[in-house]
């Protein structure tokens, strides 16, 4: 712990002499403070889907879980009593709460999305809807379907496992992708910064004989590079996190009817998680330049 924080206070404070020895301009230092920025801002957004989409997959379980719908198919003569006497079935099925017959408007805001909002319910042989909400442990849906069977011929069960299993599963894999994809930035922030400070290493070649000659030690020389490209990478991250931050803050507000879309953002106390990437990427250059810095001094004679 102490070594640690010795460690965290020589950084800080850095040595104005082994600072001479990295440039203080030029490309690699805009190119390890823009990679730093510009990998910040995107892991923003990786993790912003991330928990969107682990909104998402638990709202699709749960809502779809405790839901169903019975539709009816019948000749216009036998609707109304088949609909009946599914209600009635439904109404005696244990683990069924309450079930409900879809009136012509509700059906017809269903169907609007796909034939347009002038389509004519009451000309049309629409099948009649019950929607049934489940309570305590559910209802046996195979002995439901067989009863449904033989009290109302025309009644079709559909429980949504069909379509709740692959929408979760999607968006489960999406909040995954996320989290893969914050990881991919991490390694790809450190293998540029790597490429920026062996740049920074090679360009100084001379420099660093000297200071050998003169009794500065390979770590010392590592530890200014370290230092320089540790506070780069640090002041890039908080930039692209503000940014990312800002952008997201931005984006639509989650709606009904659109919340994959417009729900990509961060909630409560989920703002809080991007404030760990600007150290994160510290951390990661960190490690990057100082072992770039201890081989590439190694090769230098």
């Amino acid at each position: 712990m102490k070594a640690a924080l010795r460690m965290i206070a020589d950084l800080l404070a850095g040595d104005s002499g082994a600072d001479r020895v990295v440039p203080p301009t030029g490309f690699t230092a805009t190119l390890t403070t823009f990679t730093a920025g510009a990998m910040a801002f995107l892991a923003v957004f990786a993790m912003a889907l991330s928990f969107a989409t682990g909104r998402l997959a638990d709202r699709w379980s749960s809502e779809l879980a405790r839901s169903s719908t019975v539709r009816i198919s019948a000749p216009a003569a036998e609707l109304e009593a088949q609909t009946l006497a599914a209600q009635e079935v439904l109404r005696l099925t244990p683990g069924v709460a309450r079930s409900r017959v879809l009136g012509d408007e509700e059906q017809r805001l269903l169907l609007e999305p796909w034939f347009g909002p002038d389509l004519p319910i009451d000309t049309l042989p629409i099948p009649r809807l019950i929607e049934v909400v489940e309570e305590g442990e559910g209802y046996d849906a195979e002995g439901l379907r067989l009863r449904l069977a033989a009290e109302a011929p025309g009644a079709v069960l559909d429980d949504h496992t069909r379509w709740r299993k692959p929408l979760v599963r999607a968006a489960n894999r999406l909040r995954t992708l996320g989290w893969v994809s914050i990881t991919l930035i991490a390694i790809s922030t450190a293998a540029m910064i790597t490429l920026a400070a062996r740049a920074a290493l090679a360009a100084n070649g001379q420099v660093i004989r000297v200071s050998r000659l003169v009794g500065a030690r390979d770590v010392y020389i590592a530890r200014a590079f370290v230092r320089r490209f540790t506070l780069r990478a640090l002041i890039g991250g908080i930039i692209g996190t503000a940014l990312g931050m800002i952008a997201i803050a931005f984006l639509p507000a989650a709606a009904e009817e659109g919340a994959f879309l417009t729900g990509l953002g961060f909630q409560g106390w989920n703002w809080l998680w991007p404030l760990i990437l600007p150290p994160l990427g510290a951390i990661v250059s960190f490690w990057a330049t100082r072992s770039a810095a201890l081989r590439v001094l190694k090769e230098v004679q």
